[in-house]
């Protein structure tokens, strides 16, 4: 099979960040009338089932191949990144005392929890930061609920790197699908997409490796559909995490369900009363059925440079290199005015954030902090930093107007310095993007950055060696045990 250009791909698609219009068209090019009657839809259940239960390892792509072992080093970084914030603190205490036999470990600590609940915990510690993958087409997770999901289960059941490899890739190719039929409509009724769609990704990949037959895996996208997870309300707060991790856990049980013959619906994704036509008024499953081995949703994964909510990065952007072309200090900057997508005040609208979390969700903070410190990584987005008198006061100067014209992966800054001069800068494509990807030392910088203070740095090399080298691993285990802290 030929490799598969991401650029290509993206073109002949036509994406655009987190654009609105992208699940609105229909085949007719005209918007969809709510009120005329849908034709019923069957077989895609099945259709999506026989594909994840046949995919082999040989058969995918080394550009798919490779493109899913950087989502796993990434996802492998902030994991360890966020396994000490205050929120898995909480959990961890929380869930202690309920846990279990100790089958699976946690990146970056000693403590040990049966696969559910290390599922759960991993997933939300890859999620804290949300400095984790971002899939642009549906702003999904990718990463989160799937890999937390499968590797855990890999510590009780050993699996080979090439089969971890495979079933990470069909998950993200399920929960990615998925989310295509029914975005944006979805995510704009309030859904975290990341939880609801992740689900399906993580009961597909743990499926996978459990060996699942065709009926089986039906059951268990089935039962995977039974539980949607995550409201964009909960943006902001701890809560935020939690919905990929629990994604990872319930796909998890969902497979664990399933493969004892634990039945469900045949057509719980496209049937009258079933997922895709609860949760969204729209359903396109030729996004789900049509390319399947051919078209990979993995290619258009990305990573972030920045440790927040992806539509405030170009902005981001923008601020760093107008503040290092011109030595800019906080005390010459007079107003800071934005150009910017609807989404970006609809998702990261917040004014006066009092918390790190509510910082990575509020592009008053992240102009002014990008611009005071030249960097938006997490410590960006601490408590610290968004309390900071100095960002305070640059924040209330900053002024984003939503503009006809400007696309959701854009934006157009001006500067107005205090002496009367103005800087401009317009960001087609931010730093991270598919246009702009970081590359691989990039990834590695920012893994080592993340585990700097949880892990030893020669401890850190070894587990990004080993994320490397994924492919080639006898055990796909050796992972989480590298990346545990030592007691």
């Amino acid at each position: 099979m030929s490799k598969i250009d991401r650029r290509a791909l993206i073109a002949v698609a036509g994406l655009a960040l987190a654009a609105p219009e992208l699940g609105h068209a229909q085949e007719s090019g005209k918007p969809q009338d709510a009120a005329a009657p849908k034709p019923e839809a069957k077989g895609v259940t099945h259709t999506l089932a026989r594909y994840v239960v046949n995919a082999r390892f040989e058969d995918l792509p080394e550009t798919v191949r490779r493109e899913a072992t950087r989502t796993f080093l990434n996802w492998v970084g902030v994991a360890i990144g966020g396994s000490h914030h205050e929120t898995l603190d909480v959990a961890v205490s929380a869930l202690a005392p309920f846990s279990g036999p100790p089958q699976a470990g946690l990146f970056g600590r000693t403590e040990r929890f049966d696969i559910m609940n290390a599922a759960f915990l991993n997933g939300v510690s890859s999620h804290i930061f949300d400095y984790d993958d971002t899939h642009l087409k549906t702003v999904i997770h990718p990463a989160g609920p799937v890999a937390s999901a499968i590797l855990a289960y890999a510590e009780m059941h050993p699996v080979s790197g090439r089969d971890f490899l495979n079933a990470l890739v069909l998950g993200i190719e399920t929960e990615c699908r998925i989310g295509n039929a029914v975005y944006p409509n979805h995510y704009d009724i309030g859904w975290h997409i990341t939880g609801t769609a992740g689900v399906f990704g993580a009961a597909a990949a743990a499926g996978k490796l459990m060996g699942l037959t065709e009926q089986q895996m039906v059951f268990a996208l089935g039962l995977a559909a039974s539980q949607p997870v995550g409201l964009r309300e909960s943006f902001g707060s701890m809560n935020k995490s939690f919905n990929p991790g629990r994604a990872a856990a319930n796909g998890l049980f969902a497979a664990i369900l399933a493969a004892k013959g634990f039945t469900s619906s045949d057509g719980m994704i496209e049937a009258k009363r079933g997922w895709a036509n609860t949760v969204s008024t729209k359903q396109d499953y030729r996004e789900i059925t049509e390319g399947l081995g051919t078209r990979y949703e993995s290619l258009l994964n990305t990573y972030k440079p920045f440790a927040c909510g992806i539509v405030m990065h170009p902005a981001i952007d923008a601020a760093i290199q107008l503040r290092d072309e011109q030595h800019l200090k906080p005390d010459q900057i007079a107003r800071v005015d934005l150009k910017v997508h609807p989404l970006v005040l609809e998702l990261t609208g917040k004014t006066a954030p009092q918390f790190g979390l509510e910082g990575k969700f509020s592009i008053f903070h992240a102009v002014a902090v990008a611009l005071v410190e030249g960097a938006a990584g997490e410590k960006q987005f601490s408590d610290r930093a968004v309390r900071d008198p100095v960002v305070v006061a640059l924040r209330e100067k900053v002024v984003p107007v939503v503009t006809p014209g400007i696309a959701a992966a854009q934006v157009d800054m001006t500067v107005t310095l205090k002496d009367g001069r103005t800087l401009h800068r317009r960001i087609e494509h931010a730093i991270g993007s598919v246009e702009r990807p970081m590359t691989d030392a990039a990834l590695e910088r920012k893994f080592t950055d993340l585990a700097d203070g949880v892990l030893p740095e020669a401890q850190a090399r070894r587990v990004m060696a080993l994320c490397w080298s994924l492919e080639t691993l006898g055990d796909a285990a050796d992972v989480t045990r590298a990346g545990v802290a030592q007691a």
